[in-house]
């Protein structure tokens, strides 16, 4: 349930901030001070990945809880 919970609040946050996930993820990945910017793809990819986890995430708060 827990695990659940987590995708969705990260699914939404990659549904409509991709820009700012991924711009976060570059700068953890960077360990110098250099400027990185992701593909124009990329933030596609993040907000297809957010509505994924939303998507599995509510599908399991559906189920009847035998899974």
């Amino acid at each position: 349930m827990v695990l659940r919970s987590l995708a969705f609040v990260f699914g939404v946050v990659g549904l409509f901030a991709p820009r700012r996930v991924v711009d976060w993820w570059l700068s953890l990945a960077v360990e110098s001070d250099a400027v990185v910017s992701a593909q124009g793809w990329v933030y596609t990819a993040a907000r297809i990945e957010g509505l994924l986890l939303v998507v599995w995430a509510l599908r399991g708060c559906r189920s009847d809880g035998s899974a």
